[in-house]
């Protein structure tokens, strides 16, 4: 069995499957970070309600645990990587309509892409380690994936809210826009699997 400091590096940089896969974890938890922080601002900026904000926020995590019932399944029929960069490319175009528009049917139309988008890649990382790392050290190898998956809900706040303070909240929400698109970009060009 390998050390844990070379599971380590394997899953965060040396093996292309799972550093594309710790990447797509990460960026894919970065947006969901910038969501929370950032799209209640958008929307009461918009001049939406309180009701209507609140129904923008349960649109996204509704979609996204309802769609992953299916998502991964699928990912099982038809494979992982496409779902992963078609996923985490629904997921951007998702944050640019909400960065773009300012209605509420525009809102909740990225709300919903978001989700699905993120319904898309959620499952398919978990199961795309399983599919190449030997079980005995597949627990430890999920852990290197979870830190650097849940690492980026603190990047994703931090970034966000440092670019919305320096060049204003659309601004952010664009920048996670194109690093959401650049991490699918990755796990297409990086990913053989």
């Amino acid at each position: 069995m390998p050390s844990q400091r070379s599971i380590f590096w394997q899953t965060s940089v040396r093996d292309p499957n799972l550093s594309s896969i710790s990447q797509a974890g990460l960026v894919n938890n970065l947006n969901d970070g910038m969501a929370w922080g950032l799209f209640p601002f958008v929307f009461a900026s918009a001049g939406m309600t309180l009701i209507q904000i609140g129904t923008l926020a349960a649109i996204y995590p509704t979609v996204w645990g309802v769609c992953q019932l299916f998502t991964g399944a699928l990912s099982d029929r038809i494979g992982r990587k496409g779902l992963i960069v078609a996923g985490m490319w629904v997921q951007a175009a998702g944050i640019a309509i909400i960065a773009f528009r300012s209605s509420f049917a525009w809102y909740a139309t990225g709300a919903i892409l978001l989700g699905i988008g993120t319904a898309m890649v959620y499952p398919t990382l978990l199961a795309a380690i399983g599919d190449v790392v030997n079980p005995a050290w597949r627990a430890s190898t999920v852990g290197v994936y979870r830190f650097w998956r849940d690492l980026g809900y603190a990047i994703g706040a931090l970034m966000a809210g440092v670019v919305a303070d320096l060049y204003g909240v659309v601004s952010a929400i664009w920048l996670v826009a194109a690093v959401t698109f650049l991490s699918g970009v990755i796990v297409a060009v990086r990913m053989r699997h």
